[in-house]
C-alpha cells in the first residue's frame, strides 16, 4: 500500500527558517527509510510565490500565481512510502513530525498521511 505525507506549513514562518540541523536530521531519517525499502520519493516545495493553482469552476480552469494569500497552510514537502499497513505509514510521519518539534521551536505544521489509490482500488460498481 503507497501513502502520501505531506507536512503543511504557514508560509509567513512566524517562527523563522528551518534549521539546517533539520534538514540534516530529515536526510538520515529519509535515507534510512530508502534502504529498507519503504520510501518511494521525496521532496521539498518552494514557497507558493513560485507556483500557481489551477481552479476548475462551470467547465472552465483558470490560473493563479502564486503566493496563495488565501491558504492557510500549504504543502512544504512530501514523502511517498510503499508500506504493509497504516500504522507502518504512521511511523515515519511521527518522527518526521518530531524532528520538527525538536529542532524547530515555535514550529507549528501538520502532517498529513493519507493512502493512496492504486489499479483495482474504488468502487465495486459490477
Amino acid at each position: 500500500m503507497r501513502y502520501l505525507t505531506m507536512v503543511k506549513l504557514d508560509e509567513s514562518m512566524p517562527f523563522g527558517p528551518p534549521p539546517p540541523e533539520l534538514f540534516d536530521a530529515i536526510d538520515k531519517l529519509g535515507e534510512a527509510a530508502r534502504k529498507d525499502g519503504s520510501l518511494v520519493l521525496e521532496g521539498g516545495l518552494y514557497p507558493s510565490a513560485d507556483g500557481a493553482q489551477l481552479h476548475l469552476a462551470d467547465g472552465k480552469v483558470t490560473v493563479v500565481d502564486g503566493p496563495f494569500t488565501e491558504a492557510k497552510e500549504v504543502v512544504g514537502g512530501f514523502a511517498m512510502f510503499d508500506v504493509r499497513s497504516y500504522e507502518e505509514a504512521i511511523e515515519p510521519a511521527r518522527t518526521f513530525a518530531q524532528l520538527h518539534a525538536d529542532l524547530w521551536p515555535g514550529c507549528q505544521a501538520t502532517v498529513e498521511v493519507r493512502r493512496m489509490y492504486e489499479q483495482g482500488d474504488g468502487p465495486d460498481i459490477s
